[in-house]
């Protein structure tokens, strides 16, 4: 069994999230919820959400991805 390619999104998102919020990440890694696909790969269900700012205007705004 394996990681896949989503799941490492997943712990990617989580660390650029601590990392722009400057907090630990091991809460989100302890709630992820994984389950294993049938090519026997581990995927999280629940990724985390980012909040990422934007520049669309004189003005910043922020949008959610997902992963």
């Amino acid at each position: 069994m394996k990681l896949s390619d989503q799941a490492v999104g997943a712990v990617m998102m989580a660390l650029q999230k601590s990392l722009m919020e400057q907090t630990d990440i091991v809460p989100v890694l302890q709630g992820f919820k994984l389950e294993v696909d049938d090519t026997n790969q581990v995927v999280v269900t629940n990724p985390p959400s980012v909040k990422a700012p934007t520049m669309k205007s004189p003005g910043t705004t922020t949008t959610e991805t997902n992963s």
